[in-house]
């Protein structure tokens, strides 16, 4: 039925929203990240300006 391909088409791009977010939050947890850690700068870097 002509009538009906409205709603067809409103599941299908709900159906693919869903499966869209759900891969991307799954790519985005499946990844543990490693934190670096900042080593504080050396003493010998640090420049004095003089004016």
């Amino acid at each position: 039925m002509p009538q009906m391909a409205p709603l067809n088409w409103l599941s299908l791009m709900i159906m693919f929203v869903l499966i869209l977010v759900m891969f991307n939050i799954l790519n985005f947890y499946s990844f543990p990240y490693q934190i670096k850690q900042v080593t504080p700068k050396s003493k010998s870097l640090q420049i004095n300006w003089k004016w």
